[in-house]
């Protein structure tokens, strides 16, 4: 009996359907770090915002290539969070990241 090593979840996304979100094969998560390599660069939220959309209309492409165009109409950022971080192992919600981000200077 094969044993699992990663996780997979269902998530229903605002259109009411349900896709299954597992780990990306590595030519797609390729095409994910490279797009999320963008985020760095980005100088307000909005472009920030655009870079989580590439990055997670990639991950549709293999998750459910139906979805991969309607990103932004299906998901809401909670969801698009979740999806990245079982994806792509992308953790955007983690608290203690959140914490550290407030405590920079200029940062409110």
């Amino acid at each position: 009996m094969a044993t699992k090593v990663y996780e997979t979840i269902e998530l229903e996304l605002q259109d009411g359907s349900v896709i299954v979100v597992k780990p990306l094969n590595l030519k797609t998560l390729r095409a994910v770090m490279k797009q999320w390599s963008e985020a760095s660069k980005a100088e307000t939220e909005d472009d920030f915002l655009e870079v989580l959309i590439k990055c997670t209309s990639i991950a549709m492409t293999q998750l459910a290539p139906e979805k991969e165009k309607t990103v932004e109409e299906d998901l809401d950022l909670q969801t698009m969070y979740k999806i990245l971080e079982i994806a792509a192992d992308i953790r955007l919600n983690n608290p203690n990241l959140i914490a550290a981000n407030q405590e920079l200077p200029g940062r409110n």
